[in-house]
């Protein structure tokens, strides 16, 4: 097997505009889980409203482009507030059982049929990025060693991990300031924080806004490097993916979510190139023939990896023991 190959596809993969968006995503899930201690299993329902918001303002509104990235904003803004105003009351497990079905209601309810004038229903929604092209700077794409981007996937490139250190930053502020130590403080003890004259809930729906523009964000960027939109790629295994680059980098880091984004595309389109070479090469077993068990493998041996990580290096790569340690 060519050990080299497979790794070059895993380092375009990791650096490519589709891991952009899901290290916004992450990010996000990092203000939720991380530093407000939120169990949001819904992320992608923010990334769906992002994506389907500037979807919707071009392709069947006919807006400009920069007006859809406005209502992507305003509609992860609103979800957090409608999802947020009856649920952050409630103990953590229900509140992540209340996440992860209203984000899968929204995902059928873009699906059905019903509403196939405004979202496309199942085939989605097409043609949306092509005024983000055209104010694309770049003369030629970014060849070098085994990158080969077209001009236009680069420079989505260019923009989300642009955005997505941005956010990065954004948070990192956010946290220094007195506003994110009220938010530690509510992840350790919100009974605490609430005897001190903090509005936990308010500030809880902050948080959830905060965090979800950030994952809207996402959609948007992962609809700018496609130039589709389809409600069936937003299914909920897309938020887990998510935790697990969060757990990758570390927990409440500050930069964890860009390290844990790229690691996690890296060793998981690494692990499909090697499968699939060894698949062409017949050197699997029976029962891992065909495309869907070789695409299982690949997951299952990112997953022991991820075990791994999670055994001798709780806090991530680039996480703090403090930070994941109850009563801390």
């Amino acid at each position: 097997m060519n050990l080299i190959a497979a790794i070059e596809t895993g380092l375009r993969a990791a650096l490519g505009p589709t891991a952009a968006a899901y290290a916004l995503l992450a990010i996000g899930l990092n203000v939720h889980y991380g530093f407000t201690g939120l169990l949001n299993f819904g992320q992608v329902g923010f990334m769906l409203v992002g994506a389907y918001g500037v979807g919707i303002s071009v392709a069947v509104l006919g807006w400009s482009l920069w007006v859809g990235i406005l209502m992507a904003i305003v509609a992860a803004v609103l979800l957090a507030l409608l999802l947020g105003a009856p649920t952050l009351r409630l103990r953590a497990d229900y509140f992540a059982i209340t996440t992860i079905a209203a984000a899968e209601v929204l995902r059928l309810v873009f699906n059905s049929n019903s509403a196939v004038r405004l979202t496309g229903g199942p085939f989605g929604l097409q043609s949306i990025a092509g005024e983000f092209y055209r104010v694309n700077p770049l003369n030629r794409g970014l060849t070098w060693g085994p990158f080969n981007y077209s001009v236009n996937v680069t420079w989505t490139l260019l923009v989300g991990w642009g955005l997505a250190v941005a956010m990065s930053v954004v948070v990192f502020l956010l946290m220094k300031s007195p506003w994110g130590r009220v938010m530690r403080s509510i992840r350790e003890d919100e009974d605490a924080a609430r005897a001190l004259g903090k509005n936990v809930f308010s500030y809880k729906l902050q948080s959830l806004a905060l965090g979800g523009v950030m994952g809207g964000l996402g959609g948007v960027v992962y609809t700018l490097a496609g130039s589709t939109v389809n409600p069936n790629s937003f299914r909920p295994q897309i938020t887990f993916y998510a935790y697990a680059m969060l757990i990758i980098g570390g927990i409440a880091s500050k930069f964890g979510p860009l390290f844990g984004a790229f690691i996690f595309w890296f060793l998981l389109q690494s692990m499909s190139a090697l499968v699939r070479q060894a698949a062409s090469q017949d050197l699997l077993p029976g029962w891992l023939s065909g495309s869907a068990a070789v695409g299982g493998s690949a997951f299952v041996l990112t997953g022991l990896l991820l075990a791994l990580l999670v055994v001798f290096r709780p806090q991530g790569l680039f996480g703090n023991k403090r930070e994941i340690a109850l009563d801390a």
